[in-house]
């Protein structure tokens, strides 16, 4: 995840502490050393919504052999004993559990920093209140464009409209919300009228994610942007940042899912500003780039344990048979301590980037889903040979 108001202004939001820390660079198995990752829990597989780039291949059913409250409960315990900071419940529609306030009220307690991914559609004004009232940290809304563009995409006419009251609801409570933006070559002409909706409405957060093919997303390698679009798009966000940062309206702009943007943004930077750009390397240098089986792990609906969300084909153990912490620092996996150490292993232009410190090779699932080789390099990178020095 790259804080592209952190790295252009240097402000302070949650998440930066723990991205951009002293104690980060150089953590095998957390965000910083003695802590341990970000988790994403896919707390159920069942969906409301059929949305065409999903991960999860979700649907409007029942999944048998989810993890049972008691089971989520003692999986929370084991992280909260291994020092995880944030719990992100995701799906599926992470709402549609029955118990899902009874287990993030018990995240909290147990001092995680508790946030949620959502399609929004369930955040009725009561809902709202309740995430509001439990200490909820973070709701995280997902939209891929204005009414008719995101109901495409989401599978259902009418899920703009019911995610607009979502976010609506969120906001008058005082519920910190913000939206998530999937980038690709069908909607990225509406990123501009994101950030037109994002102040009109008051939300303080937007990520954009880029594309990853992964799930019912595999189908749509040829929907990603190309090198001059994703250099377009960054371009578009920067802009908008910068618009922002002028007019004094504090709204935190992320990107996810592509390393090489932090990269972009410190060789832009030396063009215009040397001072800023040396800000931008320390910062990017500290965060270490991607940090899938590091400082990010995914828990699926069944307890499996995997690098990341995207990458569930790969599996360390379950959180049913060992303690989360046990499995997380077991390195006799081979590819859970590739990823520890991946420089080694890693093949291609990937391999010889002068950037490899500061990205770490990028994205393993997308390189795996295009050459077949998990170690190759990641095709959405957009930087140019000269760019990372093979020229």
């Amino acid at each position: 995840m790259i804080s592209v108001t952190k790295l252009l202004y240097n402000t302070e939001y949650f998440g930066d502490s723990l991205r951009y820390s002293q104690q980060s660079r150089g953590a095998l198995h957390g965000t910083t050393t003695g802590s341990g990752p970000v988790v994403v829990w896919n707390s159920t597989r069942t969906c409301n919504l059929k949305c065409a780039h999903c991960y999860m291949d979700s649907d409007a059913r029942k999944y048998e052999g989810e993890l049972t409250t008691k089971e989520a409960k003692e999986f929370i315990d084991d992280l909260a004993a291994f020092r995880v900071p944030v719990l992100l419940f995701s799906g599926g529609e992470p709402l549609i559990r029955p118990d899902f306030f009874e287990l993030a009220e018990y995240a909290i307690s147990k001092g995680i920093r508790t946030t949620l991914s959502t399609n929004g559609t369930l955040i009725t004004a009561d809902v709202a209140r309740r995430l509001k009232g439990i200490g909820v940290g973070y709701v995280g809304i997902s939209l891929d464009g204005l009414r008719d563009v995101n109901d495409k995409f989401r599978g259902k006419e009418g899920a703009f409209t019911a995610a607009m009251q979502g976010i609506q609801n969120c906001v008058a409570v005082g519920q910190r919300v913000g939206l998530r933006f999937t980038i690709n070559r069908h909607n990225y002409e509406e990123m501009d009228k994101i950030f037109d909706f994002i102040e009109a409405e008051k939300i303080d957060r937007v990520c954009f994610y880029h594309l990853v093919y992964s799930g019912r997303g595999n189908k749509m390698i040829q929907d990603d942007l190309s090198p001059e679009e994703s250099r377009n798009a960054m371009e578009i966000i920067v802009r908008r940042t910068e618009d922002y940062e002028a007019r004094g309206l504090k709204k935190e702009i992320l990107t996810v899912d592509n390393h090489c943007d932090g990269v972009y943004l410190y060789v832009r930077a030396l063009n215009q500003d040397v001072g800023q750009a040396e800000r931008i390397k320390n910062l990017i240098s500290l965060n270490g780039g991607n940090r899938s089986g590091m400082a990010f792990a995914e828990v699926d609906p069944y307890g499996n344990v995997h690098p990341d969300q995207f990458t569930q084909h790969v599996t360390f153990g379950n959180v049913r048979e060992r303690p989360f912490g046990e499995i997380w620092t077991d390195t006799s996996q081979p590819i859970l301590a590739g990823l520890k150490n991946r420089k080694p292993l890693l093949k291609g232009r990937c391999s010889v980037c002068k950037f490899l410190d500061i990205c770490n090779g990028n994205f393993r699932t997308r390189a795996e889903a295009v050459t077949g080789d998990f170690w190759e390099s990641d095709p959405a990178c957009y930087l140019t040979d000269e760019e990372i020095g093979l020229t």
